[in-house]
């Protein structure tokens, strides 16, 4: 069965930056859509960005529009998340997720946090 692990969060400054990575490993499918999606305390989660392992489109929030950016290196399995220009408003534990479409999730990570201080 594929897992995903995230890895990159920690504690950074207001305008700094964090690159997120999500590894797909073992045996199984691999899901055409990747998505990142994120839950800040006392709130539901939300998606943030997502991107296509066939076509390499991307679906971006609004939020997420013009400081951040996802790729993916199919032959490492990875899907990664460059946030720049970060906010405290974007402190949150950050999950990975995979499904054929993306109203299809089916698998997640275990999350990573990312806390930006003021």
């Amino acid at each position: 069965q594929v897992q995903l692990v995230e890895s990159g969060g920690g504690l950074v400054q207001a305008g700094d930056s964090l690159r997120l990575s999500c590894v797909a490993s073992g045996r199984g499918v691999r899901y055409d859509v990747t998505g990142w999606f994120r839950q800040a305390p006392g709130k539901e989660r939300e998606f943030v960005v997502g991107i296509s392992r066939s076509t390499g489109t991307t679906n971006y929030a609004d939020s997420a529009k013009g400081r951040f950016t996802v790729s993916r290196d199919n032959a490492k399995n990875t899907v990664y998340l460059q946030m720049n220009s970060l906010k405290p408003e974007d402190t949150a534990v950050y999950y990975c997720a995979a499904g054929p479409f993306y109203n299809q999730i089916l698998i997640w990570g275990q999350g990573t946090q990312v806390t930006v201080s003021s």
